[in-house]
């Protein structure tokens, strides 16, 4: 009699335990779908996307781990528990990451702007330095309706930057940068020329800048 009740209460303790076992974790399936999507409200998609797909790619896996685990007899979600644990601790990450890449391409547009402005106005001067020559003037003309093309991407990159829109600002002041800075040297070269053959030789001419 006493075996069969030991027995009766091993076979309760273990029902328990299975029991226990074979609760979906819902808890830290909600606090890592919530860290998820504070990461996405972080902006993270535009920052840090690679990161943010990992994490949204290890979620999808877990919750197809727990449909499978619910079809079953007996139920085991502690190796879930464990993926589900990574992979909060990864989201949250995600988020810190997403904010500190965000001011760090806030800061850089910032310097990147005042970087070309100068450039520009460095880029007037020298236009007025310039070697006329053969052709010469048709070519500066030509480099005057570039450097205000110039311009004007910097005064949209800096309406973009006044949103909030910082990676699609960095992305428009870069690339006017680059065109900016292009044309100083073509410039520099050009009067360079100059002064080391004692005679006019224009800038290059050049094709006709692409409309972004």
């Amino acid at each position: 009699m006493k075996n069969k009740v030991l027995m009766g209460l091993a076979a309760i303790t273990m029902v328990a335990f299975l029991s226990s076992c074979g609760k979906v974790p819902q808890a830290k399936v909600d606090a890592t779908n919530a860290a998820i999507a504070a990461a996405q409200t972080a902006e993270a998609a535009v920052y840090v996307p690679a990161e943010l797909a990992a994490v949204q790619d290890s979620m999808k896996a877990i919750d197809a781990a727990i449909e499978v685990q619910k079809s079953k007899l007996f139920k085991k979600f502690g190796p879930i528990e464990l993926k589900l644990d990574a992979t909060l601790a990864a989201a949250n990450k995600v988020s810190t990451d997403a904010v500190a890449k965000k001011d760090e391409v806030k800061k850089e547009v910032e310097a990147t702007i005042t970087a070309v402005k100068a450039v520009i106005e460095e880029n007037k001067t020298l236009i007025t330095k310039a070697p006329r020559g053969k052709e010469g003037a048709a070519v500066l003309e030509q480099i005057k309706t570039e450097m205000a093309t110039i311009e004007a991407s910097v005064v949209e990159a800096q309406g973009l930057f006044d949103k909030g829109s910082f990676m699609e600002a960095l992305n428009k002041v870069k690339a006017a940068n680059d065109r900016a800075v292009g044309i100083n040297t073509e410039l520099k070269d050009a009067i360079a020329k100059v002064k080391g053959k004692g005679k006019a030789v224009a800038p290059a001419a050049k094709p006709a800048p692409k409309k972004k």
